[in-house]
C-alpha cells in the first residue's frame, strides 16, 4: 500500500496537481483564523453555545457541515461555500423549468461556461444579501456582539463586503482545484472543513474518559465507546456499499453488416446509481424543518393563540431534534426530496432516446416510450432504497446523542451526514487518482 502511495508522487504531473491542491486547501484553512474586526468573538461564541440545543442550533450545525463554514467565529470565510452551492442548485432547477437555460445546457461546453458565469453573478448577490442580514442578526441577537464604535451602516456594509469577498475567494479556490488540481474542488473544501473539526470532536468525546475513567456506567464508559466504534465502522461500510452500488441494466447494440463484416451486437450495461440524489435531500430537509418551528413560535407569541396548548406542544416538538415528531417529518422530507432531486437529475426519456440514437436497446423492451417507462420504474424502486439509507444516516446522530447523552456535533462525525460526505468525496478522490495511474500503466490504489 505504501509503495502505491509512493508511486503517486513519482509521476510529475500528478504530484504537481496534488501539491497545488494541498496548498490551496491550506489557504482555505488559514482564512478561518482571520476574524471580522467589528465582532466580539468571545461573546459570540458564548451566545452560540446557548443555541446548541433545539432546531435552530441543529440546523446551523448541518449548514456548517455542508457549507465548509463556522458560524461560531465570524471570519472572512464565515459564509463558507454555501451561497455558491445555492446558486448552482437554483440554476440547475431553472435548467429544467426555464427554456432559455435548458437551451444553453444543450449547447455543450460553450453553454455551460455561460451558465457558470451567471452562477458566479448570482453567488455575489446571494453572498452580499446573506452576509448583510447575518451581521444585522448578530446585532439583534446581542447588542454587545457588535463592538460599540462599529454599530453603523458603513461598518455593516464593510463586513458584508469582506464576507462576500471571502466566499468569492473560496469559489475561485474550488475552480482552481478543478482546473489545475486533482479535481472536485468544492467537495474537497467541504470535506476539509469536516475533517478539520474531527480532532476537536474526538477530544471532546474522550476528555471525560481521561478524567473519570472508562468503567461501565460512567459518562464515557467503555460500552459507549464500543458502540460508537462499531457504528463508525458500520456506517463507513454502508456508505461505501451504497455509494458504489449500481443497478446494472443490460443493453445490446444492433448488428450492422458492412461488406463481409458484422459490426455491433455487443452486450453492455447501463449503470443506475442507487443513491442518485447524493446528500442534497438531507440539506433540503434539515433546512425546511426550521420553518414550522419559527412559524409556530410566532403564532404562539400572538395574543389570540397565546393560550393554545396545541401550538405550544407542536412548537416544543419541532423545537427539539430528539423527538419522534421531528424525526418522522425529517424522514418523510428526505424521501420526498430524494424522489424530487432524482426526477430533476435523471431523465428516462432522454436516456431512452440516446440509446435509440446510438443503435442500442434493452432486451425485452421496445425503444422509445417502453424503454423510458422501464427505466423510470427501475429508478423509482432503487431510489426507495437510497432514500431509506439517507434517512437512516441522517437520524443516527440524533439517536446517538439522545441515547448515549453525547453532543450532536460529536455524534454527527461518528455515524451521520459528515461521515457520509467524507467517505463519498474520499472515494471520488481515490478514483480520480486511479484514473491518472491507470492511464500511465501503473497499478491503481484500489487494485489488489
Amino acid at each position: 500500500m505504501f509503495g502505491k502511495f509512493a508511486t503517486v508522487f513519482k509521476i510529475p504531473e500528478l504530484r504537481q496537481k496534488i501539491l497545488l491542491t494541498l496548498a490551496l486547501l491550506f489557504v482555505y484553512r488559514m482564512g478561518f483564523f482571520i476574524t471580522l474586526p467589528i465582532i466580539n468573538q468571545e461573546l459570540l461564541r458564548e451566545n452560540f453555545k446557548n443555541m446548541q440545543e433545539g432546531t435552530l442550533g441543529h440546523a446551523l450545525k448541518v449548514v456548517e457541515l455542508f457549507s465548509a463554514s463556522s458560524f461560531g467565529n465570524s471570519t472572512i470565510f464565515g459564509l463558507g461555500i454555501m451561497p455558491y452551492i445555492s446558486a448552482s442548485i437554483i440554476f440547475q432547477l431553472l435548467g429544467v423549468t426555464y427554456p432559455p437555460l435548458e437551451k444553453l445546457q444543450k449547447e455543450g461546453p460553450a453553454g455551460q461556461r455561460k451558465i457558470n458565469e451567471y452562477t458566479r453573478y448570482a453567488t455575489v448577490v446571494l453572498c452580499f444579501v446573506q452576509s448583510f442580514l447575518w451581521v444585522k442578526y448578530l446585532g439583534r441577537m446581542d447588542k454587545n456582539v457588535i463592538l460599540p464604535d462599529c454599530d453603523g451602516l458603513f461598518t455593516t456594509l464593510v463586513a458584508a463586503t469582506t464576507m462576500t469577498a471571502g466566499t468569492i475567494l473560496l469559489m475561485w479556490i474550488g475552480e482552481q482545484i478543478d482546473e489545475y488540481g486533482i479535481g472536485n474542488g468544492i467537495s474537497l473544501l467541504i470535506m476539509a472543513g469536516i475533517l478539520a473539526r474531527m480532532p476537536k470532536a474526538t477530544m471532546e468525546l474522550l476528555d471525560p474518559a481521561f478524567r473519570n475513567g472508562i468503567q461501565l456506567g460512567s459518562e464515557r464508559g467503555i460500552e459507549k465507546l464500543l458502540v460508537l466504534g462499531v457504528l463508525f465502522v458500520g456506517v463507513i461500510f454502508a456508505v461505501v456499499a451504497i455509494t458504489q452500488g449500481q443497478r446494472r441494466i443490460q443493453t445490446q447494440s444492433a448488428k450492422h453488416v458492412r461488406g463481409r463484416r458484422v459490426w455491433g451486437g455487443q452486450r453492455q450495461f447501463l449503470p443506475l446509481r442507487v443513491n442518485q440524489a447524493g446528500v442534497m435531500p438531507i440539506i433540503f430537509a434539515s433546512s425546511l424543518l426550521m420553518f414550522p418551528y419559527f412559524a409556530m413560535q410566532w403564532l404562539s407569541s400572538l395574543e389570540y393563540f397565546s393560550q393554545s396548548t396545541f401550538l405550544q406542544q407542536m412548537t416544543q416538538a419541532f423545537g427539539s431534534d430528539k423527538g419522534y415528531v421531528y424525526n418522522i417529518c425529517y424522514i418523510a422530507l428526505i424521501y420526498f426530496f430524494c424522489y424530487f432531486w432524482t426526477a430533476i437529475t435523471f431523465n428516462p426519456k432522454d436516456m431512452a432516446n440516446n440509446l435509440r440514437d446510438h443503435g442500442s436497446f434493452i432486451p425485452g423492451h421496445r425503444p422509445g416510450k417502453r424503454t423510458a417507462d422501464y427505466l423510470e420504474k427501475v429508478m423509482v424502486r432503487i431510489t426507495y432504497v437510497g432514500a431509506a439509507f439517507l434517512a437512516i444516516v441522517a437520524v443516527i446522530p440524533t439517536i446517538i446523542a439522545s441515547v448515549l447523552t453525547i453532543d450532536f456535533s460529536i455524534a454527527s462525525f461518528y455515524g451521520g451526514t459528515g461521515l457520509l460526505i467524507v467517505v463519498s468525496v474520499g472515494l471520488d478522490l481515490v478514483q480520480k487518482i486511479d484514473s491518472h495511474l491507470v492511464m500511465r500503466n501503473y497499478q491503481g490504489l484500489l487494485e489488489s
